[in-house]
């Protein structure tokens, strides 16, 4: 990984595969806040006519299930770029991947504490349970287990937690097959990807307007959600070959490199505001966009001005010193001289 300050540099300056994930993490981070919000604030979707509110709605057709399946997918990408480079540096990478998924549980385990239902405690156990034994495996049963454990989830029950394993799968599938190191000579397969998530998208979303009630809890939500995560992820990559990457860069990537600190964080700021905004139970969707907003902003500006004086967020310091069990070194200064 380069350790250069991220500033508003273009991802490329940075080293392409890592800047890529970071931006793409980043995006996942905004999508998932959207999300945790209602679920946390218990925001009704409806009034008291059945009716949905209009940001709610707007919420079933632009966040729900459309960002998780991004995360989950970078969890098992990101699980073999450690791997590989813990194998560089120790002769024991499985078990220093054992010992960081265990120091996750325990981040998921507390996490879970006050926003049940969190993903790090379920991802952490997925991890010790399918990732570690199945990346010992050749690289076509992985993909293959990859590819069965996505699309049989969303046909049968439209995905949730049925379908981490098999995301993760993909994303360990994406780096074996060196796909992350090599995004640059892939343009039309992004491309391709785009439309099939598109197309897929188009067909499916009028579905599920048509049954927002039960959004979420069927197989059209899930397919609809997984076609516009891709969308998402693939139209993301595509813009960072043009000149806005800058500036995409400089927004996402602080945050998807402090993506634990910014996600554990942001459940604390939202249950400290839920009573004061008195989003409890309520149809004040406006207020939910608007703290939404405010905690990206917020995030965005203080994950830039830390990156600019440490190597890793607070949390992902603690997790990589617990991972090596020696302290880290944070500072830049430190780990320059």
């Amino acid at each position: 990984m380069h350790e250069t300050s991220i500033g508003a540099q273009p991802v490329t300056r940075l080293g392409r595969r890592i800047g890529e994930v970071d931006v793409v993490r980043g995006l996942a981070l905004c999508g998932i806040l959207f999300t945790n919000i209602p679920q946390l604030t218990y925001l009704m979707r409806s009034d008291e006519n059945g009716d949905f509110y209009p940001i709610a709605a707007a919420m079933e057709f632009l966040f729900s299930q459309r960002f998780f399946p991004i995360f989950a997918y970078l969890f098992g990408l990101s699980f073999a770029l450690f791997l590989d480079s813990a194998a560089k540096r120790t002769e024991k990478p499985y078990l220093v991947l054992l010992r960081r998924l265990l120091v996750l549980a325990v981040f998921g385990w507390l996490h879970q504490m006050i926003h049940p239902g969190e993903a790090l405690l379920p991802y952490a156990i997925v991890g010790v349970v399918i990732l570690l034994p199945v990346s010992l495996l050749p690289k076509p049963l992985i993909l293959a287990g990859g590819v069965v454990g996505t699309l049989v989830p969303l046909a049968v029950t439209g995905g949730g937690l049925l379908l981490v394993p098999g995301l993760f799968l993909l994303g360990l599938a994406t780096t074996r097959y060196g796909i992350v190191h090599t995004l640059a000579k892939r343009g039309w397969q992004l491309a391709a990807l785009l439309a099939a998530g598109a197309i897929t998208a188009a067909i499916t979303l009028p579905l599920q307007a048509d049954s927002l009630q039960h959004s979420g809890f069927n197989v059209v939500s899930g397919v609809a959600g997984f076609g516009l995560a891709v969308v998402y992820v693939t139209g993301l990559l595509l813009l960072l070959r043009t000149p806005v990457a800058p500036v995409l860069s400089a927004v996402f990537e602080p945050l998807g490199r402090m993506a634990l600190t910014n996600y554990l964080v942001a459940t604390v700021i939202i249950i400290a505001v839920d009573g004061p905004l008195e989003m409890n139970e309520s149809g004040r969707w406006g207020v939910m966009l608007l703290l939404a907003v405010s905690i990206l902003t917020l995030q965005t500006v203080f994950s830039r001005l830390w990156l600019r004086r440490f190597r890793y967020g607070p949390v992902e310091w603690l997790w990589r010193s617990a991972t090596w069990w020696e302290w880290a070194p944070i500072s830049r200064r430190t780990a320059q001289s």
